[in-house]
């Protein structure tokens, strides 16, 4: 998540957009969104290594997608989400912290999914298979493993149960030096801030052009500023929310113009109504 900056001239913010940019690594979600939205042949990619099925084919792909539900439920945001051409879907989150990737949060993802197809009086049968693959940038079970499938079993009889519901973490700290296989070259570029150092080409091409080409570099720079912004919106919208501090102090607060902060309190009095 963005945070707010103290007050620095527009020279120092870009200065410090592009040593933020520098730093970036796929493994950093802000830069994996960007890496992936509007690539359907990257993210293609990237998921025939994951779910090893080299013919699978992509037909939607689609960052930071929305899962809207009824008033009151909690609402997600996929970092990456896409279908194939067998009617399969794919959730892709970048969790860095272990606290985002627990098990239940998993559960939650894939349970939101389902919500998202079924249509009512649908026919149960019509849910596709899901994915939700977490990349952790630690060992979130601490057994070394490149890759943790999670599937139900049938406990009296051992074999799967077969509800097309599937959940993978990727281990973003895996290291093996005998394993030249293309998940571990994977998990070893999205560590990778520079594009030189990574093994696999259609990565390094797309991180290579967000960081070293002059349009690259003005659009993850935009991308920064705009993030930057719809935080200072969320902060204003929450003191609008509280009610106890004025419109123009919000305003000072956020560096926001007065007739922002002036619309939102308007947004907010018509969704009340």
């Amino acid at each position: 998540m963005a945070k707010l900056k103290p007050d620095i001239t527009p020279e120092e913010e870009r200065k410090q957009n592009l040593e933020q940019l520098a730093n970036y690594r796929p493994l950093d979600d802000d830069f994996m969104r960007e890496l992936f939205r509007n690539d359907l042949e990257l993210a293609q990619f990237v998921l025939r290594i994951i779910i090893d099925k080299p013919d699978l084919t992509l037909i939607k792909e689609e960052s930071q997608y929305d899962l809207q539900h009824l008033f009151g439920e909690r609402s997600i945001c996929l970092d990456v989400f896409g279908v194939d051409s067998e009617g399969q879907q794919y959730d892709f989150e970048v969790q860095r912290q272990d606290k985002g990737a627990t098990p239940k949060r998993a559960r939650y993802h894939s349970s939101a999914m389902d919500v998202d197809n079924l249509k009512e009086k649908q026919k149960f049968d019509a849910l596709p298979n899901t994915y939700v693959i977490f990349i952790t940038e630690n060992d979130f079970f601490g057994k070394g493993k490149a890759v943790y499938p999670i599937e139900r079993m049938n406990l009296a009889t051992g074999e799967p149960f077969g509800d097309g519901e599937h959940i993978l973490y990727i281990n973003g700290a895996y290291e093996n030096k005998d394993d030249n296989s293309d998940l571990a070259k994977l998990i070893h570029d999205f560590r990778c801030s520079k594009a030189d150092e990574m093994l696999l080409q259609p990565l390094a091409d797309r991180t290579r052009y967000f960081k070293e080409t002059p349009e690259g570099v003005e659009y993850m720079c935009k991308a920064m500023e705009d993030r930057i912004t719809d935080e200072k919106i969320r902060i204003a919208y929450n003191l609008l929310l509280l009610g106890t501090i004025s419109k123009e102090d919000i305003a000072k607060a956020t560096k926001l113009p007065l007739e922002t902060i002036i619309e939102l309190e308007a947004e907010i009095k018509s969704v009340s109504v």
